[in-house]
């Protein structure tokens, strides 16, 4: 028998009470709030077959990004696969696409998902995990046209349409198409104001437009809409900081960093990233974190010979440096190096951007600049191929100017500055960098009028 879901999606269950509790997860999926696999096993109790439920779970094993996910994962695969012959076509588009990633092909799997939503284009978790997926992989024009592709299909009177407005507003920003993406997401937040990845497109746009009042009063003002009981609370806490630390308010960043980004310890990848990403941030601004690297380390420790994932590497390699962690550095980069001899995309990841990043903030730790800057002007051109956002790349180019700075490369320095003063140029910090930059390159006067335009848009 096949039933319905309220966008008129098809499902191979005779169970009204599993798709029931099916919707349930699929709103939590799409909210963050609550725990999405609690009404999924409670639908799958209702119906042992619901392909579907198994589907959902392998989809979001997917998206943990990490190598613990990988046994529940396969599991869901196997166990959807098993049911086959029961499942309908678009379930099994998801069964292949969750296949497709578990052998490695993360690219291909996000094809098949983005070409189920072509099919099936009120096929709102399809959408996600390929937006989700296109993030992972760094295209950034598909967070963007994958959504469109379906956009006309959705209006007001299809349950969710909200959600899929607020991940357009993301793939608009992230083609910095800004005023849109602005426009979109405050849509996105009319529908529904508890939206949080509504809320964090809009505040990419502040970011990336340095409008850190706008951007620290939008985040604070909302708190109460994407922070209590939300599993994505911790990245927008982490983009509130980054507006604090754009004004060198590093107290209060490091209280984010202790209240909200990491509270207490955890192994969750992506949770674990952003503490990294923080961290790293201060390091290259010469702030002392204390003990906190030691912590992030302790957890990062059994992932030292995982490399299941690039991006994750990367963060895992500024933790382990930071805190000194020697033997742990030496089993990642030797991990990596075995990823790049496989196949799969993470060996592309690994080989074009992840393993020259993860050397280079050892070469940073141990103070060679030239190192740095050697591997990081190529890396900076295709640091889109191991995923995330604008923001979170930020990171490569922010530690290719501190090396030209400290390694008294002037002209790079100056030019790399110019270029971000161009891009972001109400940016207090950016003007900071372009006076260090100036005084390296043997220019004062510049380098004071950078200051005094620094003190002037921080004031």
């Amino acid at each position: 028998m096949t039933l319905h879901d309220r966008r008129g999606v098809p499902y191979s269950t005779d169970s009204t009470a599993a798709l029931d509790r099916f919707e349930t997860a699929l709103e939590r999926a799409h909210s963050y709030f609550g725990d999405p696999f609690a009404p999924v096993d409670e639908a799958l109790a209702h119906d042992p077959d619901f392909v579907m439920g198994h589907c959902f779970k392998a989809g979001l094993m997917c998206m943990a990004t990490e190598k613990g996910a990988e046994p529940a994962l396969r599991q869901s695969v196997e166990v959807a696969e098993g049911l086959w012959t029961r499942a309908n076509e678009r379930e099994r588009g998801h069964i292949k696409a969750a296949r497709t990633w578990l052998d490695g092909d993360m690219t291909a799997a996000v094809e098949r998902w983005g070409d189920i939503a072509l099919d099936h284009p009120h096929d709102s978790l399809a959408i996600q995990l390929a937006h989700l997926g296109d993030f992972y992989l760094g295209q950034s024009q598909m967070l963007r046209d994958r959504i469109a592709r379906v956009l006309p299909q959705w209006s007001e009177q299809v349950p969710g349409y909200g959600y899929i407005i607020g991940m357009h507003a993301f793939g608009l920003e992230e083609t910095n198409l800004y005023a849109r993406a602005e426009d979109e997401g405050r849509k996105a937040l009319a529908l529904n104001p508890r939206d949080p990845w509504a809320v964090h497109a809009v505040t990419h746009v502040m970011e990336m437009e340095a409008r850190l009042a706008d951007g620290i009063d939008w985040l604070t003002s909302r708190q109460d809409d994407w922070a209590p009981d939300n599993m994505f609370a911790f990245h927008n806490w982490w983009h509130l900081a980054l507006y604090h630390l754009d004004l060198e308010q590093y107290e209060t960043a490091l209280a984010l960093y202790d209240t909200a980004i990491r509270p207490k310890p955890s192994t969750v990848a992506l949770e674990m990233l952003d503490a990294a990403a923080l961290l790293w941030r201060l390091r290259l601004r010469g702030v002392d974190v204390g003990q906190r690297w030691a912590e992030l380390a302790d957890a990062y420790a059994p992932m030292a010979e995982d490399a299941y994932y690039a991006f994750n590497d990367a963060h895992a390699m500024m933790a382990f440096t930071g805190a000194g962690r020697v033997a742990e550095a030496r089993k990642l980069l030797a991990a990596m190096e075995r990823r790049i001899a496989g196949g799969g995309t993470n060996a592309m990841m690994t080989r074009d951007v992840g393993l020259p990043l993860a050397k280079a903030i050892q070469a940073f730790d141990r103070g060679d600049h030239a190192g740095v800057v050697e591997l990081l002007r190529p890396v900076r051109l295709v640091a889109h191929r191991f995923g995330g956002s604008h923001a979170q790349r930020d990171l490569v180019t922010l530690t290719l100017i501190e090396a030209a700075i400290r390694g008294g490369q002037g002209a790079l320095a100056r030019g790399l500055a110019a270029e971000r003063s161009d891009l972001k140029p109400k940016s207090p910090f950016t003007w900071l960098i372009a006076a260090r930059a100036a005084e390296t390159a043997g220019e004062p006067a510049t380098a004071e009028a950078a200051r005094r335009r620094a003190r002037s848009l921080a004031a």
